[in-house]
């Protein structure tokens, strides 16, 4: 049996206590290479998307968390739409940085691990220099086959890489449309701590969150237009007064969403929450919603809403249907009006929606489970 342990140098501009699905995944893959006695440290910039701010420096076992201080809080989604722009504001402060790094640790550091574009860039260059195992993380999908130059661009990029991770097949599609050979790619799953997202008495949920409505829909994410926010409040303009749409999140969006709210009684904002409470909001949601208006390359929310026991209502579009089946949940095009003939639907059929909520977590501990990290895990090894 192999028993070496690894040690990885991952670098991701987006890290605890920065707010999003890569965020989280990144916190839980720490927390379990560490627990398994891997050694990981963490290149990253101090959040560059929200207000909060953590250690520049974060040691626990295992684990070491250096996180720099960058220009331009909120700059990020202004330039999502530019790759070349991204590239130059995120790059320099993570390549130094992750430079000064390995060179400290270059003898224990096996393999570095890039999450993103712009991170693999920092590290194809590091490996130049220290010739470490190069293992990529995608998450999100760039329609490569329709852009020619880019993908040229990518494939360069990747093509010193041993392990490219997709996240579902979509992706895996994208990437083999730029070139990048089949056997590097992997489709990984991510996961959640089932301990934490799971079912709760929903009454008890409802109450203690102040939420006694008969009907509830929750949004969990970025208030920004392109995750569908701008849709739901038009929905629910559409549906009838008993159904209600509680928004939990932050981003641009935040002060038109809470202007709404004051004046639309069946929108509900509560803007960013601690994350101890969210599996209570989870619970006390009739169903979950998720209403990209892109391809959406993961929706870590999925996961947790399902592990919960609550249905989820998601676009067709990205990954999503590799994630939402009609024995959970339903995929639909994420336009106002339909949003708001399904809710409708579901809030006259409780009993259709019961059925659908028994799924729920059986689909969840099946799919979603701590055992998908070992195909990252195995990444980090030769073979």
């Amino acid at each position: 049996m192999d028993t070496h342990k690894e040690s990885v140098l991952i670098i991701s501009p987006f890290f605890s206590p920065n707010t999003g699905g890569v965020e989280t995944h990144l916190t839980d893959l720490c927390e379990y290479m560490r627990k398994h006695d891997h050694k990981v440290i963490v290149s990253t910039y101090q959040p560059i998307t929200t207000k909060d701010s953590g250690k520049s420096i974060e040691i626990k076992k295992n684990l070491r968390i250096s996180r720099m201080k960058w220009f331009g809080h909120n700059m990020f989604p202004k330039l999502e739409p530019y790759p070349v722009l991204e590239i130059i504001y995120l790059f320099p402060g993570l390549f130094f940085q992750s430079f000064f790094l390995l060179l400290n640790h270059r003898k224990e550091i096996d393999t570095i691990h890039a999450h993103g574009l712009v991170a693999s860039l920092i590290a194809k260059f590091l490996a130049i220099i220290y010739k470490k195992r190069l293992v990529m993380s995608m998450h999100a999908i760039y329609y490569l086959d329709e852009r020619p130059f880019f993908s040229k661009a990518v494939r360069w990029l990747l093509s010193s890489f041993d392990v490219v991770l997709a996240l579902a097949e979509r992706s895996r599609k994208d990437l083999i449309s730029a070139g990048i050979p089949k056997r590097k790619i992997k489709i990984y799953t991510q996961w959640v701590d089932q301990s934490v997202f799971k079912p709760l008495n929903r009454e008890r949920c409802k109450k203690e969150l102040n939420l006694n409505y008969d009907f509830i829909v929750l949004f969990i994410g970025r208030f920004i237009e392109k995750k569908g926010v701008k849709v739901i409040i038009e929905a629910a303009s559409m549906v009838k007064s008993n159904i209600k749409f509680v928004m939990v999140g932050d981003g641009p969006l935040s002060e038109n969403i809470k202007r709404v709210s004051l004046k639309q009684e069946n929108i509900i904002f509560r803007g960013r929450v601690p994350l101890m409470h969210m599996p209570k909001y989870y619970n006390a949601a009739d169903v979950f919603i998720i209403p990209s208006q892109y391809e959406e390359g993961f929706a870590r929310v999925t996961l947790e809403a399902l592990s919960s026991g609550t249905p989820v209502i998601a676009a067709n579009k990205g990954c999503l249907p590799e994630m939402v089946t009609p024995s959970v949940g339903m995929l639909i095009e994420p336009s106002a009006e339909i949003i708001a003939e399904k809710l409708d639907y579901m809030s006259r059929n409780p009993h259709i929606l019961r059925g659908i909520r028994k799924n729920c977590r059986p689909y969840a501990e099946k799919c979603f489970s701590e055992n998908n990290t070992k195909l990252i895990e195995d990444s980090y090894r030769v073979v």
